[in-house]
């Protein structure tokens, strides 16, 4: 399936609009993880910790946004944004959302 931040795919035009697909997760915060992160920012640097747990919800939210995409019968999703929000002190949604539809070749 191809995924695309844009509104068009080069070489591909779309034929059906298929709507709002989405995929989601809500991911806490590890004690460990905000001890070494506390530190990380007396000294500097990444806190890759933290780089790590949102690139694996990143790809989750993807993944789950791609089955909504096949569930309606996509083979392509335009238009991926992402969105976040904390939904209480220590944890935190990731939201991938798109739209879905079937491209053919030009």
């Amino acid at each position: 399936m191809i995924v695309t931040t844009s509104e068009t795919i080069a070489g591909k035009r779309i034929v059906k609009t298929l709507g709002l697909v989405k995929g989601n997760t809500v991911r806490a915060r590890h004690v460990g993880r905000d001890i070494a992160a506390g530190l990380r920012t007396i000294i500097g640097g990444e806190v890759r910790e933290y780089t790590k747990l949102l690139a694996e919800s990143r790809e989750q939210s993807i993944d789950r946004m791609v089955e909504d995409a096949r569930a309606v019968g996509a083979n392509a999703i335009i238009a991926l944004r992402f969105g976040t929000s904390q939904t209480m002190k220590s944890a935190a949604e990731l939201l991938a959302y798109g739209t879905a539809v079937i491209i053919e070749d030009e």
